[in-house]
């Protein structure tokens, strides 16, 4: 907004699927579709905790386009337009079926009930959770534990200020309304990565020695970082790839199954360049960066760490939620 600092909408349906039911709703494979855009970093933590925990064959994922209008995402990469279980050409129609009258944005992730057609949660910091703790009961053999109760206090502090100066903190450069809110917002992102910088220059992960919600949800930024918010959003005192520390870590979690495999670079260009018109109104999509270096060694091995603690990677991205080859370096 013109001359005002950006603020994110955090009123989400807050419905959730647990296993006492308390909602309504409990934990049932082949009930839920999860709508998750690839381009979407708030998506993006979905789809890599479902794939981590194993929970594919539980929760159908539902992959709209990287680009939307003013009224919802739409399934435009589906044969027909038409999501093929929910039958949908807009992600809105569910939101509308839980509510004719929804005054806000048609956000994903959102989970569908495929029973009713109706979104029963949109609110993507507690889908995570859930997907950890309420449906344990379907995790794969061997799925890690993301949020160890040993280090559950650190995690949430973690999580805190990563969410509020990292993952949004690039939105409100992004977003800002004037000069001094502008100036403000980089000045507390690049506090928040120089204390990121550090902190990983001893540890393998961002807490503990294995991987946990907490690398999730600051990966999905850092893949964004040199693509997108570097120059789109202004982010642009150095790129992810000049500092040591973070872009070793980002290359490990990368080439970690269940990270990479989620990230399509293609669509996240196409969508943040495309769809916003108030900072890019010619709607072109950069060629660059070059996306090569991702996959060389990271040597964070070095710091020890066992990413899965006592369990095991998942296996193959199951067939059709495949990334495009032509949209990876992997």
């Amino acid at each position: 907004m013109k001359g005002k600092a950006f603020t994110r909408d955090t009123r989400y349906i807050t419905t959730r699927i647990t296993a006492d039911g308390r909602d309504g709703f409990t934990p049932e494979p082949g009930r839920y579709r999860l709508v998750a855009a690839r381009a979407c970093p708030w998506a993006n933590r979905s789809v890599i905790v479902r794939r981590l925990l194993g929970l594919e064959d539980a929760i159908s994922l539902g992959l709209p386009g990287p680009t939307h209008d003013a009224r919802s995402w739409t399934f435009d990469l589906d044969p027909g337009g038409r999501d093929p279980v929910l039958g949908i050409e807009r992600l809105q129609e569910a939101y509308f079926k839980r509510d004719p009258e929804y005054p806000r944005g048609i956000t994903v992730p959102a989970i569908v009930d495929t029973t009713s057609g109706a979104v029963v949660t949109n609110d993507f910091a507690q889908i995570t959770l859930d997907l950890s703790t309420e449906w344990r009961e379907f995790h794969r053999p061997g799925a890690p534990d993301l949020l160890p109760a040993a280090h559950r206090a650190e995690l949430d502090e973690v999580n805190r200020r990563v969410f509020t100066e990292v993952n949004n903190g690039v939105y409100r450069c992004g977003f800002a309304g004037s000069q001094e809110a502008y100036d403000e917002a980089y000045d507390r992102l690049w506090t928040a990565l120089d204390w990121l910088e550090d902190r990983l220059a001893d540890r393998r992960y961002l807490v503990g020695d294995t991987i946990t919600e907490a690398d999730v949800r600051l990966f999905t930024t850092l893949v964004r970082f040199d693509p997108v918010y570097h120059g789109h959003f202004k982010c642009n005192r150095n790129k992810l790839d000049e500092m040591p520390n973070l872009w070793a870590y980002a290359r490990d979690l990368f080439q970690t199954p269940g990270f990479g495999d989620t990230v399509d670079f293609a669509q996240i260009k196409r969508h943040y360049y495309v769809v916003h018109k108030d900072i890019n109104p010619s709607q072109i999509v950069p060629k660059g960066p070059d996306l090569s270096g991702w996959v060389t060694p990271h040597g964070r091995e070095a710091l020890g760490g066992r990413p899965f603690g006592d369990g095991t990677p998942p296996g193959p991205v199951p067939e059709g939620e495949r990334v495009d080859p032509a949209h990876t370096p992997l």
